[in-house]
């Protein structure tokens, strides 16, 4: 099988390129986030970071949700049409789209991590009626994302296919 036929969602050459090069020059309130995010460290979800969909490159993308998360930094209150645009083209896909300013990220990541499990959890409910609210205590798994064991996975309350770790 050939690496065309591989392509994510449209995505040609140089997309895929372009999004390996962001990977490698990730702007401070990216990196902030996205270490927050990688490791299934926010409620067991699977992000990707700078990940092509068709033209376009996101910022953040967890699959299981279709969940995308845009850290807009200064620039895009020049080109609020452009982003307007590619926000109702992914859309248009089934893709939920969330936008946060450098200086949310930077400056108060806890909401910015509240505010995407919340709306997870709105677009996709709890399963059973034994769905407890996430803990008070900070939501970021320490390192390896291992902050959830001894009870059930968040994941399994904010996704479609639950996977809950193992009851140590």
């Amino acid at each position: 099988m050939s690496k065309d036929s591989l392509r994510i969602r449209g995505t040609n050459p140089q997309t895929e390129q372009a999004a390996r090069s962001l990977r490698k020059n990730l702007t401070p309130a990216e990196a902030k986030l996205w270490n927050a995010l990688r490791s299934r460290q926010l409620a067991g979800l699977k992000f990707r970071r700078q990940h092509p969909v068709g033209q376009f490159i996101v910022d953040f993308y967890c699959p299981s949700c279709k969940l995308v998360i845009e850290v807009d930094g200064d620039i895009h209150t020049q080109q609020k049409a452009y982003d307007d645009a590619r926000t109702n083209h992914l859309q248009s896909f089934g893709y939920r789209v969330l936008r946060f300013s450098n200086e949310e990220v930077l400056s108060d990541l806890q909401t910015v991590l509240i505010h995407i499990l919340q709306i997870v959890e709105a677009d996709f409910p709890p399963a059973t009626p034994k769905f407890q609210s996430p803990p008070a205590t900070p939501i970021i798994g320490g390192h390896g994302g291992g902050g959830f064991r001894g009870r059930r996975s968040l994941l399994s309350c904010y996704c479609p296919h639950p996977q809950p770790l193992s009851q140590n």
